[in-house]
């Protein structure tokens, strides 16, 4: 069913242009670019896992088309197919909220990071200058994630959870060994930014956006460990898009 939803929302994006033009003022602008950025990540397990933010870069390729301004709103479509490095990063404690402490006198640690390729398809509605200024935009749509490696980061060799003097306080630990199950990922992207174009420049875009997983990394039938394991992502972006087509005046 949720997979039937992305399908649906990917046909509406694309068709939203083609029926605005109908109304607003048309506009026919290609626009390819780049992008990088910062991912603050987090997995969200059932039963929970407690964790901080896994830190980890974004980059890629980007590209827009914008197809009509109705009244103030400069509609368009906008996608990306990107690299990116997201995961979990665990909070490690006892009982009492103190750190565990490994055989090493050292603060246990436990990472996994995880690469994909990443695909978001969203609206890219905007309001102010279209072509000479600045203005402020929003954007939603849905996104896809490819799996292509992964790796762990641990200073110890098994949890220690069962000892006396530093027991957890969370003894979740199978995360830390079970492969990736679901090699594909999709959800949610939505974001706010600002946009300022010059004319033969191009435009220079800074965003936040939001990632909420659909999808598990791991199964979450009955007999399975996790109900649920699905991404959080926070995403600080910056990209640079320059126009191959333009719109005649």
């Amino acid at each position: 069913m949720k997979v039937q939803k992305i399908i649906i929302t990917i046909a509406l994006l694309l068709l939203c242009c083609r029926v605005n033009a109908q109304i607003g003022e048309h506009r026919n602008t290609l626009s390819v670019g780049g992008n990088a950025g910062y991912i603050l990540s987090s997995v969200s397990f059932v039963p929970t896992v407690k964790q901080g933010y896994h830190g980890g870069l974004t980059g890629g390729f980007s590209v827009r088309y914008t197809c009509e301004k109705y009244f103030s709103t400069i509609c368009s479509i906008y996608g990306e197919v990107n690299y990116a490095s997201i995961g979990w990063k665990q909070k490690i404690e006892t009982a009492d909220e103190e750190p565990v402490i490994n055989s090493n006198g050292n603060v246990e640690e436990f990472s996994r990071t995880i690469n994909y390729i990443q695909v978001p398809l969203m609206a890219h509605l905007a309001w102010g200058r279209e072509t000479n200024g600045l203005n402020f935009f929003f954007r939603i749509g849905p996104q896809v994630g490819f799996y292509l490696s992964d790796s762990v980061h641990k200073n110890y060799d098994e949890p220690n959870i069962y000892s006396m003097d530093g027991r957890r306080g969370n003894v979740i630990v199978n995360q830390e060994t079970m492969p990736v199950e679901n090699k594909i990922e999709y959800g949610i992207a939505g974001g706010l930014g600002m946009e300022f174009s010059r004319p033969n420049l191009g435009h220079f875009l800074v965003e936040a956006r939001y990632y909420f997983g659909l999808g598990n990394i791991y199964g979450n039938s009955k007999r399975d460990y996790f109900a649920k394991s699905n991404y959080n992502n926070i995403v600080l972006k910056v990209s640079y898009l320059f126009d191959i087509t333009k719109t005649k005046k």
